[in-house]
């Protein structure tokens, strides 16, 4: 069996990012910038107040106190939006608001707090320097500079920025597109009443969600027959992905025929890790696209997708992190070793004064798809060792950070 990082590598070198697209700014959020972005004017594109106040010469307001006010009168009025052209003689001031352009020869503001306004003029009651309460032209960034570089994530500051420089639409890297496929007789539609011997194909909900959250598009296949034919049928559905991604049928029983399709269509890399959950992991093409298959266990599956398929589908999706943040936790209970596998525990973790903390999430059977419900972590049981006592320093992968709606 190969380790799982082993197992990594190997899935991983021969992914390249997908081809690039222009795609609307508001579909771009949590995409991979393909090429750098440029202003194509200063930021801001003129020299504009930080305050409400008035437009002054700082030579006009020096010795000024709450208790000898300067006196100016008060010669025009511009808001944001106006264009603010009327220079500013000396000895006088121009209103101006938050937003507004600052009126050629003017060269600060002064708060409206450190002011009273007189009928056409106004009492400064305060000194101010040159420069104050003035937002620069270019002081974010200038014509021609590159503000955003490619391979930079799109977050909701970035869609900001290249709003600011006009890019209404933005290369980026394609969204990967999942075939996913579940095996099994036992199989049903989620909205089906099962029968005798049947269960809900809940895999193929939740690995969709898991796709989702990956910035990917899921193509769900449905479920096939454990049969050769019916999984050739499904995967010839899938036809223009990016990705098969299965779950099933991949393990040495009687009707886990993937393997055996995966073998005929492509060839398998690997299909065994040493871990747990989840050692039955197939690696492959079928007809030169990548093929994942995943253990039919909900918890396998749900586990290896983070593994396995995550990092996969950031790859191809042009993001340069693949990988989950792991950090050191200290165990609040004891946690079984998985002998000589590695074990991946479902866990809650959370943050303290002293560090990070982390207890189980309860039973860790791979069919208690509830013991993923709590978990926002998975703590690992090195390979070869022995149980953990509580109190005793781990590494746990952080899967998620929920918000607290109370």
């Amino acid at each position: 069996m190969l380790s799982v990082e082993e197992a990594l590598t190997q899935l991983l070198a021969d992914i390249v990012p997908l081809p690039v697209e222009e795609a609307p700014l508001l579909e771009c959020l949590d995409r991979v910038l393909a090429r750098d972005a440029v202003a194509d004017t200063d930021l801001p594109p003129f020299a504009n107040s930080a305050m409400d106040g008035y437009a002054v010469h700082a030579a006009d307001t020096s010795g000024a106190t709450g208790g000898d006010p300067r006196r100016l009168p008060v010669v025009g009025e511009v808001a944001a939006g106006d264009p603010g052209t009327t220079p500013l003689t000396h000895g006088t001031a121009v209103r101006i608001m938050t937003g507004a352009p600052v009126p050629p020869g003017a060269d600060a503001v002064i708060p409206v707090e450190q002011t009273h306004a007189r009928e056409g003029a106004v009492d400064l009651l305060a000194a101010v320097e040159t420069g104050a309460s003035i937002r620069p032209a270019g002081d974010d960034a200038r014509a021609g500079q590159r503000v955003l570089a490619a391979g930079a994530v799109l977050r909701p500051g970035e869609i900001g920025l290249l709003a600011s420089i006009g890019a209404a639409r933005v290369p980026v890297h394609r969204r990967p597109r999942v075939a996913i496929l579940s095996t099994g007789n036992e199989l049903v539609p989620v909205e089906q009443v099962p029968g005798p011997g049947q269960i809900r194909n809940s895999n193929a909900s939740m690995l969709a969600a898991q796709v989702l959250r990956c910035g990917a598009l899921p193509v769900e296949l449905g479920a096939a027959r454990d049969s050769r034919e019916s999984v050739h049928a499904a995967l010839d559905a899938g036809r223009g992905c990016d990705l098969y991604l299965s779950s099933g049928g991949v393990s040495v029983g009687d009707y886990d025929v993937v393997k055996a399709v995966l073998e005929e269509r492509g060839g398998i890399a690997f299909w065994r890790v040493n871990m747990r959950p989840g050692k039955p992991v197939a690696f492959g093409r079928i007809d030169g696209i990548p093929f994942l298959g995943l253990p039919g266990n909900p918890v396998s599956s749900f586990v290896t997708f983070e593994l396995f398929a995550r990092p996969l589908l950031r790859k191809l999706a042009g993001h340069r992190s693949l990988a989950r943040q792991v950090v050191p936790v200290k165990l609040d209970e004891p946690v079984r070793g998985a002998g000589p596998r590695r074990n991946y525990v479902r866990a809650l973790a959370r943050w303290e004064a002293d560090g990070w903390h982390a207890a189980t999430t309860g039973a860790q059977e791979s069919h208690l798809l509830r013991s993923t419900v709590a978990a926002n972590a998975l703590i690992v049981a090195p390979e070869g060792g022995g149980d953990m006592a509580a109190g005793a320093q781990a590494m746990a992968l952080l899967l998620d950070w929920p918000e607290s709606d109370t």
